[in-house]
């Protein structure tokens, strides 16, 4: 099957334009409205899991949800929710689905890089982007990926044009702008947004993992894609603050929750599967699998990995955010802090996501690997997402700081 492609001419129908009415109380979407979307997903997560694909009338939902404005202050239309209320919203979706719960807060990621990076779109622009965005319900997607520094920035009038290739594109199929990174000719390297719809951007569908099926993170294209001045959030050759810095932070603390999320969806899957479907082993003396020791000792096994997960990652939003209250006040070594912090999470939730997805089928049997149950896609898409960057890294910093208390140096990914 050819993949689709995204272009110009075959574009989805523009967002809505205009006011899409004053936005719901932040209470009503976190709560009858988020228990909604919830059930809403859960109904068809099993089969698009198997389908894969773009989940176009998935994304139409989280759309009419309001949750693609729950960071934007209410000053500008949004909800006004902080970063608790993002991450919480964040693992829940991804007990039941994390593809999409990946789109969802890669969206956010775009939407508080606008907030954070100090470029002429950022500094001028940024209320309006953002205004926008909770005015027409747009759709952000990523084409920022810094380990691949294949498009090019090149100087043209006042502005800049964008040649060149993104991989690994969260959400870029079906958005309706881009954050793109680009390195200049000259060495350097510039941050900034592109409407997905402008003439040059292509959007391939060519996601074919075997987990996160639905996460649109194909490859962008740009072929003469004009960059003005003022859609830039880092300018060439000025250096991030430490607050601007805090992306990459919210970046992984994202896969964090998504990873617990992924935990504690499968937890709850295979506890319920053991309930009321597994069968006791001949061997076990008992009636019924739940009154099993062994399975009792396994169940509080792998609950002590997810608990771990749970307590850590709480501890490293609290740290964010206080981070994020600092402003430009923020000094290095706090970011640092930070980034030791959120390094704790991410090794914790990665092991939970993965071992409790692994794991579950020893304790349910199998039976259950029948495609009926859908189980497999916690460990696939844990073991997929789990791969974004190389978890050893993490424990090299965590090692190094308490061997010599060095904090990780800010990149893309610490």
């Amino acid at each position: 099957m050819t993949a689709p492609v995204l272009r110009r001419a075959d574009a989805p129908a523009s967002p809505p334009s205009g006011p899409a009415g004053a936005a719901p109380p932040l209470a009503e979407v976190l709560g009858p409205g988020l228990d909604r979307l919830a059930a809403q997903l859960d109904e068809t997560a099993i089969r698009r899991d198997r389908e894969g694909g773009h989940a176009a009338a998935e994304r139409e939902l989280i759309r009419a949800s309001g949750l693609l404005a729950l960071t934007i202050p209410t000053a500008l239309g949004g909800l006004g929710g902080d970063i608790v209320d993002f991450y919480g919203v964040v693992r829940r979706l991804a007990r039941i689905d994390s593809a999409l719960a990946h789109v969802l807060a890669f969206h956010h990621l775009q939407l508080y890089g606008v907030s954070l990076y100090g470029g002429p779109a950022a500094i001028a622009h940024g209320a309006r982007h953002l205004r926008e965005t909770a005015e027409q319900r747009l759709f952000w997607g990523n084409a920022l990926n810094p380990a691949d520094t294949r498009l090019v920035a090149a100087r043209e009038g006042g502005g800049w044009r964008l040649d060149g290739t993104k991989s690994f594109c969260s959400g870029a199929l079906g958005s309706d702008r881009l954050t793109i990174s680009a390195t200049t000719e000259d060495g350097g390297f510039l941050i900034g947004i592109v409407p997905t719809r402008r003439e040059g951007v292509t959007v391939e569908g060519d996601w074919d993992a075997f987990g996160q099926r639905q996460t649109d993170s194909g490859t962008v294209r740009f072929d003469r894609v004009r960059l003005d001045g003022d859609e830039l959030l880092q300018v060439p050759g000025v250096s991030p603050t430490p607050r601007a810095t805090l992306r990459s932070q919210i970046a992984q603390l994202i896969m964090s929750h998504l990873y617990l999320g992924l935990a504690e969806g499968a937890f709850d899957a295979a506890r319920r599967y053991t309930a009321t479907r597994a069968r006791a082993w001949a061997a076990s003396g008992v009636a019924r699998a739940v009154d099993d020791p062994l399975v009792q000792h396994r169940y509080g096994d792998l609950w002590l990995k997810v608990r771990a997960a749970q307590s850590v990652t709480a501890e490293a939003v609290v740290r964010l955010r206080d981070a994020l209250d600092r402003g430009e006040a923020l000094t290095a070594p706090e970011r640092g802090e930070v980034a030791i912090a959120g390094a704790e999470a991410k090794v914790l939730a990665h092991r939970a996501s993965v071992e409790v997805g692994s794991q579950l089928f020893e304790l349910t049997g199998a039976r259950s690997t029948s495609a009926e149950f859908g189980l497999d896609r916690y460990w696939r898409n844990a073991r997929v997402h789990t791969l974004h960057d190389p978890v050893d890294y993490k424990l090299r910093d965590l090692g190094r700081f308490q061997l010599d208390g060095r904090v990780p140096e800010p990149t893309g990914y610490a």
